[in-house]
């Protein structure tokens, strides 16, 4: 068995940590085990195993000959027989499989905006589905889409998973250690910082010495602009703080007591199973799959999208009653491992390319 995982770019986001974990964890159990990025390099390549093998293909435009036939050349140099194509890469996968015709193709939804998926465009995806030998989707929502509107046969959920990383110790975050809040987020609009802002603004009046501390890519874009213009309206700049990318996320994460998502749509996000393997407490907002893995009350707290008052009054909580914080936050951080953890989506995933091979 010999799998090649293909994704788009190498930038610290879910679809691409997963892409990574699973070509780090798949080389300790399969033949061989292989990553290409297909656009675009980024932080997570430093995050790959030296036994997986790397390919990239700089890819610049939807058809583009030269990387098609590099790809197809690294297929047949290194005998792989499995693709495992990541969001949307899946329609390069297909066109390997015109010129590998053994060549089985799995496909992973990733697709963030799982609140809706009435305006998904969808019409080249449902026609390369007929090529995909399974479909593995990240959230249940996302699953049954694919039951509806796709013409691949083989259709299941499957849980994302989060392994610790091994990069060196080199962030150091600013703010007063025990009063660090963390939101572990690319800056896109979906993630919904700007009610985390206020939220967080709210929360200042009342515990000023506290600190956010917002970390993943920065595109630079309106989106960035318009999170950066927020702090400075609010005036909160000397409370938080954006890092952009990052490769030691687990060390920032150590060094921080509250992980916090306010995304206005979500699949299962690998940030919430980091927080969990980190120890720390969580809030998050009721998307996707995150109320199946936070169990509000109990080892977390689960708030409504973009509603700052739910969000700030969460984060005050957490704040005014460190004991609950620190018992929620070890109650989160064994259900992560029990029931998130690497080996058991591995097992999961190996099954299917079994299937698959046989």
């Amino acid at each position: 068995m010999r799998v090649l995982q293909l994704i788009d770019s190498l930038d610290t986001g879910g679809s691409e940590r997963v892409a990574v974990n699973l070509a780090n964890a798949l080389s300790a159990k399969i033949e061989a085990s292989f990553l290409c990025a297909t656009r675009k390099e980024g932080l997570l390549k430093k995050s790959l195993f030296n036994e997986v093998g790397y390919l990239f293909l700089e890819k610049k435009k939807t058809i583009d000959l030269k990387a098609i036939r590099l790809l197809n050349r690294f297929i047949k140099e290194n005998g792989i027989n499995i693709i495992h194509a990541h969001s949307s890469s899946f329609f390069l996968a297909v066109i390997a499989k015109f010129f590998n015709k053994n060549l089985i193709v799995l496909w992973h939804d990733h697709y963030g905006n799982s609140e809706f998926l009435s305006g998904r465009k969808s019409r080249m995806l449902q026609f390369c589905s007929k090529y995909f030998f399974h479909v593995f989707s990240v959230n249940r929502a996302l699953e049954v889409w694919a039951k509806q509107n796709l013409r691949a046969k083989n259709i299941s959920y499957l849980p994302n998973f989060a392994s610790v990383d091994s990069h060196d110790a080199s962030t150091v975050l600013n703010g007063n250690a025990g009063k660090r809040i963390v939101c572990l987020a690319n800056l896109r609009s979906q993630k919904d910082h700007i009610t985390l802002l206020d939220a967080f603004n709210n929360v200042l009046k009342f515990h000023p010495e506290w600190t956010l501390h917002c970390v993943g890519k920065d595109f630079n874009d309106n989106y960035s602009s318009q999170v950066k213009s927020k702090i400075k309206t609010l005036n909160i700049d000397e409370s938080v703080f954006i890092y952009g990318s990052k490769p030691d996320v687990f060390n920032i994460l150590t060094q921080c007591e509250i992980g916090v998502l306010s995304s206005k749509s979500e699949g299962l996000p690998v940030a919430l199973l980091e927080y969990g393997l980190s120890n720390l407490a969580v809030v998050a907002t009721s998307v996707g799959e995150v109320s199946s893995v936070v169990d509000n009350n109990f080892n977390g707290l689960v708030v409504k999208a973009l509603s700052y008052e739910e969000l700030s009054e969460a984060l005050i909580f957490y704040i005014e009653n460190d004991s609950i914080r620190n018992e929620y936050a070890t109650k989160f951080s064994q259900h992560v491992k029990d029931n998130f953890s690497e080996q058991s989506q591995l097992n999961r995933v190996l099954e299917v390319y079994n299937k698959a091979t046989h």
